[in-house]
């Protein structure tokens, strides 16, 4: 997959199918979007090609906004080439951009400089100054410009529109099942390991300590059961996103215990799928009670079906 920040790093080899938006999450309203793209694409000698910005626009309009995403740069370029496209475009959302209406970003972007032919938009999707660009411009503007334009239906499940919304709020609401059949993988963190309070492995419950990317949503304090990916391995483990309250702590962390695993992985990279939710952050009487939950938790997470 080619990336491009720049429209003028960009020569047209053949013309684009092309659709635009921000993609967080690339959940599976996203995906159908992406598999029409492919058809298209190759039923019409079409390269197929997304058009999203980085930073989201929100970081521009409400700077101080303590917004959170559902994908990294990295986690979204791998799941854009995971699932076929060809082209990805990574446009800054600058003072310059933001100021085009909708009829001068189809005209001076979409067709003068991407040479689109083939144009999907999602079921709800607005762009351009003020929202200025919608389907019925599409539409118009495609007659005039030769470009084919399609509006995709919104995916359902359980009959709930899919979006990158719904998907942060069940994650924040610990409803970790719902948001991974809407996304349709499982939602992961990464991050590297770092020295914590090592109070873990005081109690038979050594944890990984994992430093996360400041822009990706975690999910509600609490314990779940994940996969963990490390040095090429997949294992079993036990996360908790909380303040270990217990032993009064204060900065929020996310540790998981790896079963089954031994070894110093101190500045490794490692990713946590997340799976099920155990239960909600716990202030135990003591490190006893604390233990038995841990232990209880155990038990659930090794019989847990992945």
């Amino acid at each position: 997959m080619k990336v491009f920040r720049n429209f003028s790093d960009y020569t047209s080899q053949k013309p684009l199918a092309l659709s635009l938006g921000m993609f967080d999450g690339v959940h599976l309203g996203h995906k159908s979007i992406i598999d029409e793209l492919i058809r298209i694409g190759r039923e019409n000698n079409l390269e197929t090609a997304i058009l999203t910005f980085w930073p989201h626009p929100r970081f521009v309009f409400n700077p101080n906004e303590d917004l959170k995403l559902l994908n990294t740069l990295n986690e979204k370029k791998f799941l854009m080439e995971k699932y076929g496209i060809d082209t990805l475009f990574l446009k800054e959302f600058d003072e310059e951009f933001r100021n085009l209406t909708g009829e001068e970003f189809v005209r001076q972007i979409l067709v003068d400089k991407l040479n689109i032919k083939y144009l999907i938009i999602g079921y709800d999707h607005s762009f351009g100054k003020n929202k200025s660009g919608n389907f019925e411009l599409l539409q118009k503007l495609s007659k005039e410009l030769d470009f084919e334009v399609e509006q995709m239906e919104a995916i359902n499940i359980h009959e709930n529109n899919i979006s990158s919304t719904k998907v942060r709020n069940a994650l924040l609401a610990g409803n970790i099942k719902e948001a991974n059949e809407m996304l349709g993988y499982s939602y992961s963190v990464s991050g590297t390991v770092v020295h914590g309070k090592k109070i873990g492995r005081t109690i038979g419950y050594p944890t990984a300590n994992i430093e996360t990317d400041q822009v990706k949503l975690l999910p509600k304090k609490g314990a779940y059961i994940v996969e963990v990916f490390v040095k090429g391995q997949r294992y079993k483990g036990m996360l908790s996103i909380g303040t270990n309250p217990t032993v009064n702590g204060e900065k929020l962390t996310v540790e998981v215990y790896i079963l089954d695993f031994e070894g110093d992985i101190y500045d490794e990279k490692i990713t946590v799928a997340f799976r099920d939710f155990l239960h909600d952050e716990i202030k135990f009487e003591g490190l006893e009670k604390l233990i038995e939950r841990l232990d209880e938790d155990k038990k659930l997470t090794d019989e847990f079906h992945f």
